[in-house]
């Protein structure tokens, strides 16, 4: 599969491993503000988005992938300005927020820094 888009996680904040138990996985590119450093799996390096990912592509947290099911209507700008998105996996009741993803797949579990997070085209 040909990937749309690629990065390296650098910082896992200390309250992020909780908010992906909940399913709810919050990227942030680097330099992130420091009110949302403490919930995000921060990344650095990213490779520039190719294309727009849309439902159908797959969204590999680092050894984990993931379906994307949906996408609201600024992931894409969010992803490509700020290296921001927030992913919610296995949460079909959730309400897809304008800047969200909607995902399913196993069970997230936080990437270890230097793991690759990317995106595949379907």
């Amino acid at each position: 599969m040909a990937n749309i888009w690629s990065t390296t996680v650098s910082h896992i904040g200390p309250d992020t491993n909780d908010m992906i138990e909940a399913g709810v996985v919050i990227l942030f590119g680097e330099p992130v503000p420091p009110a949302l450093a403490d919930v995000s799996v921060v990344h650095r390096d990213a490779v520039e988005l190719e294309r727009d990912f849309a439902a159908g592509d797959t969204f590999v947290l680092g050894d984990a992938r993931y379906t994307i099911d949906a996408v609201g209507d600024i992931a894409n700008k969010n992803l490509r300005e700020l290296g921001h998105i927030v992913i919610y996996v296995n949460q079909p009741e959730q309400e897809l927020l304008p800047g969200a993803v909607l995902a399913t797949g196993a069970t997230p579990v936080a990437p270890a820094v230097g793991a690759e997070l990317r995106i595949e085209a379907a």
